[in-house]
């Protein structure tokens, strides 16, 4: 059975694992010298952080000005649309902080699905000076990943041929859901210098527990960041409680 990847810090709930993250985030941004570049995730335990973030506890502290926000996955729906993570991740942080407008980085939804991934991609390789990621020179300072029940991450879903991209840093994803989505690929998601899984809920006990023992190699499981991969799970998704 292949080892599982990444370290894990187990905190008791999802209010002390969001706390957790918030400082971890803040701590490394702090420390940083020049742009920050974030890749955001969809989800319930995610936006508990980006609450959290953008509270009287952090808003002052976190800086701004500094952080760039990308989009690790998104919905092909309109911004404005209840399902949209760029609207939910708006809402619950950027447009309560001072954040610059020319920091936020959402994916494009309109035209075809794969000429928005195509033009994410463009101006996600114009950011970083180059057509090809180097190993030595991660893109993202922090890659933040939910983690499905059913092992997907970002939008990378389970037997889609999106899994064996390697070239293309954003692609669309056509089928597998209900709805059309854009998602990073493994190389842009793993040329990261920090990437960290936020898992929270007894509901992700099962999939977590298969990939923790080695015995899964969903699409989570396969993550390999240039840098370091961190699984910050409460007691729930553990098994613990």
């Amino acid at each position: 059975m292949a080892k599982m990847n990444g370290r894990i810090d187990i905190l008791p709930d999802p209010a002390t694992l969001a706390r957790h993250v918030a400082d971890w985030m803040t701590a490394a941004a702090l420390a940083s010298t020049g742009p920050f570049r974030v890749s955001l995730s969809g989800g319930s335990t995610p936006k508990t952080l980006y609450e959290l973030l953008a509270s009287d506890a952090f808003r002052q502290r976190f800086p701004w000005p500094r952080v760039h926000w990308y989009w690790g996955d998104e919905r092909f729906v309109p911004h404005d649309h209840p399902d949209s993570n760029y609207r939910m991740i708006r809402e619950a942080m950027l447009a309560k902080v001072p954040v610059p407008p020319e920091n936020i980085h959402p994916m494009p939804v309109d035209g075809a699905p794969e000429e928005a991934a195509s033009s994410y991609e463009r101006m996600l390789q114009a950011a970083y000076g180059a057509a090809v990621l180097d190993p030595a020179k991660p893109f993202f300072d922090i890659t933040l990943l939910g983690l499905g029940s059913d092992g997907h991450t970002a939008s990378l879903l389970p037997d889609h041929p999106v899994l064996q991209e390697r070239k293309r840093w954003v692609a669309a994803v056509l089928h597998g859901r209900p709805e059309i989505r854009i998602t990073m690929t493994y190389p842009a998601i793993e040329s990261s210098r920090q990437a960290a899984f936020l898992v929270a809920g007894k509901e992700k006990a099962a999939v977590f527990s298969d990939i923790r023992t080695g015995k899964s190699q969903v699409p989570a499981a396969r993550i390999k960041p240039v840098g370091e991969l961190i699984w910050f799970v409460d007691r729930a998704a553990a098994g613990e409680s």
